[in-house]
């Protein structure tokens, strides 16, 4: 029980307001740094003086966002990385698309990506209107501009997410280009390799040592070993929405993640966290 009231009206907040950052920033982390500045800024204010702690509480977790994302974009190398920076995995037991649930917070990771292409305005009038429900002058407020202006901003922002498509659901084709390719991978079967990689398909491996990149269907089947590894003693996930597979250690500790990118029956991506310290941060499904 909280005895300061106001400490108590934040706390019911917490959640939603963790949930416009993250839309906004794309980043955990960034999210709960956000949230803790507006309670510090809730405690220097008085709360008697707010009429609507909803509103104002949204109002300042978008400014907060706001200026992060300008921020990042004087400053590329801080934006969101779209590999596999965050990683949200689920064990893929093949349910129907239309009745699994628990593909909501991967597909949420692949809006993530499409917000990346909007500017820092657009993303906040889109996230709060479209995802959030917040009205349109409270919008312009935060952002300096008549609701007229929101409106056609917000307006702008939806056709240029409408028109970047994103991916959905794992499909029972992508599953089964996987599996031919773990299948291969683990029987050391070269030809049927370069028969699922996309000719110019790229390997991005995290390691302790750094990030590895490999070009190319014959590089990447000459050095899959790292999927005949994770065939043998992994299991099929959904990684960040993209079919993918985790494996563990004999002491139940994550040896692995991997996802895969399936374009048109062929793999064009394959992105692998093999580094231990990133793997024992992420929230990683225990083995069955």
């Amino acid at each position: 029980m909280f005895e300061d009231p106001t400490a108590e009206a934040f706390e019911a907040q917490r959640d939603r307001l963790r949930a416009v950052a993250y839309r906004m920033l794309g980043s955990h982390a960034d999210a709960e740094d956000v949230v803790q500045e507006a309670w510090l800024r809730l405690s220097r204010q008085d709360a008697d003086t707010i009429d609507n702690l909803a509103g104002w509480l949204t109002t300042v977790v978008g400014r907060i966002s706001l200026d992060v994302l300008r921020s990042r974009q004087s400053r590329p190398e801080a934006s969101l990385d779209t590999g596999l920076s965050e990683l949200v995995v689920t064990l893929d037991d093949a349910p129907a698309p239309e009745e699994d649930a628990v593909l909501a917070d991967s597909v949420g990771l692949a809006l993530l990506v499409v917000l990346e292409s909007l500017r820092p305005n657009e993303r906040l009038a889109f996230v709060l209107h479209d995802l959030f429900a917040v009205p349109f002058d409270e919008i312009g407020t935060i952002l300096g501009k008549s609701t007229d202006a929101t409106k056609m901003l917000t307006s702008r922002a939806r056709k240029k997410v409408r028109g970047t498509e994103a991916p959905t659901a794992v499909s029972r084709e992508q599953r089964e280009v996987v599996q031919a390719f773990l299948a291969a991978a683990r029987g050391g079967d070269f030809e049927g390799l370069l028969r699922v990689l996309d000719p110019d398909v790229k390997l991005t491996a995290e390691t302790p040592a750094g990030t590895v990149v490999t070009l190319g269907a014959t590089k990447v089947a000459t050095g899959a070993k790292l999927g005949a590894a994770a065939a043998a003693v992994g299991q099929a996930a959904i990684v960040n929405g993209l079919p993918g597979i985790i494996s563990w250690n004999e002491d139940g500790t994550p040896r692995s993640v991997i996802a895969f990118t399936v374009t048109d029956g062929r793999i064009t991506a394959i992105s692998a966290v093999v580094d231990p310290a990133k793997l024992a941060l992420a929230d990683l499904p225990e083995p069955a």
